[in-house]
């Protein structure tokens, strides 16, 4: 078991370095900004960022896992195993209009499927400037192709046969790209474990001692004799000290080998002092217990010159690498910030300077990190006011390695008395990066047309935008609360809540009622307000939003977040926009569930309950609504009683919903009188054809109509725009009827239906059906009635086996697939006939 353990744990660190160096050696090819490669999650039908290079983790996390059916490029390219590339952002929104909400920045993008035999094993995903940008390189398609390629071929030769090794489970491994210059590092970090005397170095701290990863032999002697081969005792002596409790007062200034003056600064770290994202993967893997003692060196050379310079200036300066860690601070920033500068350095935005992340900064950095336009935005810091400062004008100008940040506190800016110099940026006002949930939400909602689909959207969509877990949507009706959707909470814990009336005092009636949206930052503040209230999770908040559509009450939405949080204006502001646009989706819901069920109850109402019968003929009919729009379509079939023999008929109206099914009421019952009459299957199709045109719904229809003299079998068969029958006869194969045929009904007044006549030897199978049996997307019709056509070879030959497998059995097995289908777009409509033997 423990050598399965460490294979595991092997492969993993093989599979984390072929992603990455995948991701970069993409990023090179197509001039881009930031690069990732997805794989197929643990859970069906998703995928997870494996790898994302050139972009903190956090400010992509919305795009972390995702559904492949949903509407983004990584999933077309994935389902269709086919490049997806998006030349600028105005192609974007064209074609992904939900996906370019969400990202509303200039940028072009490329999305290339990884290979792996029968379905892509992932996605190679670069990011990269417009095509139109002054910076923008061409696109090598080919290059992209063959390095997605080769990364199949690595893969599948790392899993070995076992395609289970290639799914992703966690978060994505972030990675730093290769800088566009040589760097001038200025700043390196680095963790000592005294345990095992090994040191794991950032790669800024490589460059700075001039090492290569590979040269560098990642132990403590190694480390001080890089750094100050003159003095390595004092480094050494100084990391015993620190593990031992007794850090330096202060960063220890010591000589390269050069003489260029160098500073140490050691703090004790228990937890590991964990590297910044990027560090080796298989460093990562290890295994071996957490280093204790952290440390950052410093080349106070160039920099330090510049750093006095910078310090000079008024403004707070601050720079961060393209995974958001803090490898520069003036004095002002760090003043600003609260903190001593050596403790900003070396740490993530998030760890350092909390209060300038979150919704909806991460949008504005991610602006910068996307786009080559500086952005600028006001922040607040909600801890209060520190050093008499408690707002800023930010400013960040986007670089090719490196973002340089400006902080203006909000005191020393000053009205101005014109409109500003040329040049001159000007912080903008409050920002709209809020907006963006609510139109990628609305963009969404727009193919939600049931109330199942409505909260499925706003679970993948709202959730994640918001960091949120837990989602339950209730609907009012007649002055109750049902629930309608769930996700997230514990099971049963939502049943009490089911049906409570408009008197009840919860908060999900009490915002309905007041229509004010209440929001609960703990778990214990929630308790205070609702004595008794039943709890789901000790630690958390909770948002209760009103669903209110044109000033009806719909019902409720709750929202559960895992721990305690704040909700700030911004985001209050943009969850009441977004239980609006629920509201409005869930009203439209309901109108189409009610439209649904008249339809559906038309149609069975229309469709024959039995089909006539005659001692000498077993029929069977099956009919399966679409699975999209309203579920129900114009699909009929009839067996009618024809003076000494029966009349069959199939057909198909163009269109669904309720018109769709009134106009196939109105054609099955023309044929029945037709056909009653004893008149052949040409007048019957003429006569359906000028009725139709006469009552002008708008719409046609096709149509095949046969009759068959059970005594002689002797049929003649009309078509009018209707794929051929089927017929499988005794000891043969089952083949395509050729029958000539006219128009669709309800065209060409003058339209002539020619007929074809045949014999129906005795045990022989009939089969008409529906274009929705045989019609595939991206496939000829054809080939879809030549599959039918095997579908019915096999079920006879089942039949003739098994004396127990009926016509009925056989219907059942020509449309198993389409039944079992996940999606059907088309209604599907069967009616098979058999001549017996013996009456």
């Amino acid at each position: 078991m423990a050598g399965s353990g460490e294979r595991a744990v092997r492969t993993r660190a093989r599979l984390t370095a072929l992603l990455a160096d995948a991701s970069t050696a993409a990023l090179r090819a197509a001039g881009g900004r930031v690069a990732g490669v997805y794989l197929r999650a643990d859970a069906p039908g998703f995928l997870r960022l494996a790898v994302l290079t050139g972009l903190p983790g956090p400010l992509f996390r919305t795009w972390w896992r995702v559904h492949v059916d949903r509407p983004f490029p990584v999933c077309d390219a994935y389902r269709r195993g086919l490049p997806v590339v998006l030349s600028n952002a105005t192609e974007a929104v064209r074609r992904y209009p939900q996906f370019a909400a969400g990202l509303p920045f200039p940028f072009a993008s490329v999305y290339m499927p990884v290979p792996g035999g029968g379905e892509p094993l992932g996605v190679l995903a670069v990011l990269r400037p417009s095509a139109g940008d002054d910076d923008g390189e061409p696109l090598d398609r080919e290059l992209l192709a063959r390095l997605a390629e080769g990364l199949g071929t690595e893969l599948l030769a790392l899993a070995d046969g076992d395609r289970d090794a290639l799914v992703w489970d966690g978060e994505p491994q972030c990675v730093r790209p290769p800088a566009a210059r040589p760097p001038q590092a200025a700043v390196g970090r680095f963790t000592w474990d005294p345990g095992t005397h090994a040191v794991r170095a950032d790669d800024r701290l490589h460059t700075l001692l001039g090492l290569a990863a590979g040269d560098f032999a990642g132990t403590d002697t190694a480390l001080a004799e890089a750094l100050a081969p003159t003095e390595a005792y004092r480094v050494l002596a100084a990391l015993r000290d620190t593990a031992a409790g007794k850090p330096p007062g202060a960063p220890l200034s010591l000589r390269a080998a050069d003489g260029a003056p160098r500073l140490l600064d050691l703090w004790s770290a228990p937890d590991g002092g964990a590297l910044p994202s990027g560090a080796d993967a298989e460093a990562e893997a290890d295994g071996g217990a957490p280093a204790r003692v952290g440390g950052v060196v410093f080349d106070p050379g160039r920099a330090a010159l510049a750093d006095g310079a910078a310090d000079q200036l008024p403004q707070g300066v601050f720079c961060l690498d393209r995974l958001g860690v803090v490898v520069y601070a003036n004095a002002a920033a760090a003043r600003f910030a609260g903190q001593a500068r050596e403790s900003l350095l070396g740490r993530t935005l998030w760890d350092a300077l909390p209060w300038l992340t979150g919704p909806p900064y991460d949008d504005h950095l991610r602006g910068a990190l996307l786009s080559p336009e500086p952005v600028h935005f006001h922040v607040r810091r909600p801890d209060g006011a520190h050093g008499g400062y408690d707002g800023f004008a930010v400013s960040v100008h986007p670089g090719d390695d490196l973002l340089t940040c400006t902080l203006v506190p909000a005191s020393r800016m000053e009205a101005p008395d014109g409109p500003p110099p040329p040049g001159h940026a000007v912080a903008a006002g409050p920002s709209m990066a809020a907006a963006y949930r609510p139109i990628a939400l609305a963009i969404a909602l727009t193919d939600a047309v049931t109330a199942q689909q409505v909260s499925a959207v706003v679970t993948q969509e709202l959730l994640p935008a918001f960091g949120g877990r837990r989602l339950a949507i209730h609907l009012l009706q007649e002055r109750h609360l049902h629930l309608a959707w769930e996700s997230g909470f514990p099971p049963g814990f939502l049943e009490p809540f089911d049906g409570v009336a408009l008197d009840a005092r919860i908060p999900a009636v009490e915002t309905l009622a007041t229509g004010r949206p209440l929001f609960f930052e703990s778990m214990r503040q929630l308790a205070q307000t609702y004595p008794g209230l039943p709890l789901d999770a000790e630690e958390g908040a909770r948002a209760f939003l009103p669903l209110i559509a044109s000033g009806r009450p719909v019902g409720s939405c709750v929202l559960g977040f895992d721990r305690p949080r704040g909700f700030s204006a911004e985001e209050r502001t943009a969850l009441t926009a977004l239980a609006g646009l629920i509201a409005h989706a869930m009203e439209r819901a309901r109108r189409y569930d009610s439209e649904a069920a008249l339809a559906r109850g038309l149609q069975q109402a229309l469709l024959p309950s039995r089909l006539s019968a005659h001692p000498r003929v077993e029929t069977a009919g099956r009919y399966l609504p679409g699975t999209e729009g309203l579920d129900v379509g114009g699909d009929w079939y009839d067996v009618v009683e024809s003076g000494d023999g029966l009349a069959l008929v199939i057909g198909d109206v163009q269109g669904h919903g309720v018109q769709a099914a009134a106009t196939m009421g109105q054609l099955r019952s023309a044929v029945r009188a037709f056909a009653l009459g004893d008149r052949p299957p040409d007048e019957v199709l003429s006569g359906t054809n000028h009725l139709l045109i006469g009552l002008d719904p708008g719409q046609f229809a096709s149509c095949c109509c046969l009759r068959l003299d059970p005594a002689t079998g002797r049929t003649r068969i009309a078509r009018a725009g209707h794929p051929p029958p089927l017929l499988l006869s005794p000891g043969d194969r089952a083949r395509v009827l050729d029958i000539p045929g006219g128009v669709v009904l309800g065209v060409d007044p003058e339209a002539r239906y020619p007929v074809t006549e045949l014999v129906l030897e005795p045990d022989a199978i009939l089969a008409l059906y529906t274009d929705g049996l045989v019609e595939r997307a991206g496939a000829d019709i054809d080939d879809g009635i030549a599959e039918l056509r095997r579908a019915l070879d096999r079920a006879g030959a089942a039949a003739g086996r098994r004396d127990g497998l009926t016509l009925s059995g056989v219907a059942d097995r020509l449309t198993a697939a389409a039944r079992h289908a996940d999606a059907r777009p088309d209604d599907v409509a069967l009616l098979l006939a058999r001549r017996l033997r013996h009456g």
